[in-house]
């Protein structure tokens, strides 16, 4: 039986996206669609839930064994003490990776990093990971309120650049799949200039889909005099927007037509009820330091750091979870995995919201 094809609760989308939204922190990474978009790139999905809370479980196959991953989860029931509630849904993921001969469980929960929370994890076995997935620290802009107070709470430059893109006569429109090729090529554009990885193009189109159906995601693309300047893929999922993938091109920059393109990103958010737009990954100094970083131009050069030099400006929180975490299940094909990984690393660059 292959990775793809496993599922231990079947779930339709309705019944577990509505048990997911009544936990804590519900994420779009355990939501029916983000499972269904990773079984059609080769994962397997268990999804699990007890009266402990809910976890979608990711499975992948390596020459060492499987190895199962929980992508900002699990979420955990508000009838229990949370510590309760973890160690209960925990111990139950730990039984089902065995059962799958899994090498690990990894978990990226989304829970504040804090020594409560370490200790808590390492008291259930857990060591922190070699590898992350995802970027840890993110920005949360709260939509609350009328537009002027929104743009009140960002900083002035952003607002001044948010006005004079659209003075300047950028507008923004929401697309569909006839526009996927063209937010792709855009995708790899960006990745060449800036130095970050890029998937293929037929990933993106498979995020997309798995959401756009059920009205959940949108393709936002900012043009002028005809030529596309920049792109955006945002989803949506209970109360919360997630900005996950976005482009701009290397022509009229001037223009700045993705602080356009993000304006209306948050409008279409706001027009579904979230409350919450979520700006994604940004320096783990910054979610580490907030404090340091904030108000200064005292800043990283290259990586996540002219993401940040962005998103900053849109008046977020800053948050940080607890990171990544593995329970080993089967301590030599892990430490194996891990020589294997860190090798490959040398080669490939890591990639997030995966």
């Amino acid at each position: 039986m292959s990775d793809a094809a496993v599922e231990l609760q079947s779930p339709s989308a309705e019944q577990w996206n509505s048990a997911l939204q009544r936990c804590h922190a519900p994420s779009i990474l355990q939501s029916f669609q983000w499972g269904e978009f990773k079984r059609s790139t080769g994962w397997g999905v268990i999804r699990h839930q007890s009266a402990a809370g809910v976890a979608q479980v990711l499975l992948r196959h390596t020459p060492l064994g499987r190895l199962a991953y929980v992508p900002r989860g699990p979420a955990l029931s508000p009838e229990l003490p949370f510590a309760v509630a973890a160690g209960q849904l925990i111990g139950e993921l730990a039984q089902l990776a065995r059962e799958c001969g899994c090498i690990a469980l990894k978990l990226e929960p989304p829970w504040p990093a804090s020594p409560e929370v370490q200790a808590l994890l390492q008291r259930l076995g857990f060591r922190p990971a070699f590898q992350a997935v995802q970027v840890p620290s993110t920005v949360l802009v709260d939509l609350r309120g009328e537009e002027e107070a929104l743009l009140a709470r960002m900083k002035p430059k952003t607002r001044y650049n948010i006005r004079l893109s659209l003075r300047k006569g950028v507008t923004v429109r929401i697309g569909g799949d006839a526009d996927l090729p063209a937010f792709a090529a855009l995708m790899q554009q960006t990745a060449r200039r800036d130095g970050f990885p890029s998937r293929d193009p037929a990933y993106y189109e498979g995020a997309y889909r798995a959401f756009a159906a059920d009205g959940m995601a949108a393709l936002l693309l900012g043009e002028h005099e005809g030529a596309l300047l920049a792109a955006i893929m945002v989803f949506a999922f209970g109360d919360t927007a997630y900005y996950l993938y976005g482009a701009s091109s290397d022509e009229k920059r001037n223009l700045m037509a993705s602080y356009a393109v993000q304006w209306r990103a948050m409008a279409w958010a706001r027009e579904r009820g979230c409350e919450t737009y979520d700006l994604w990954g940004i320096p783990e100094e910054v979610g580490a330091h907030p404090e340091l970083y904030v108000d200064t131009d005292r800043l990283g050069e290259g990586g996540l750091w002219g993401v940040w030099r962005f998103k900053r400006g849109f008046g977020g929180k800053v948050v940080r979870y607890a990171g990544a975490w593995d329970l080993v299940q089967r301590p030599l094909p892990y430490a194996l995995y891990r020589t294997f990984f860190w090798a490959r690393r040398l080669w490939k660059p890591a990639r997030s919201a995966g």
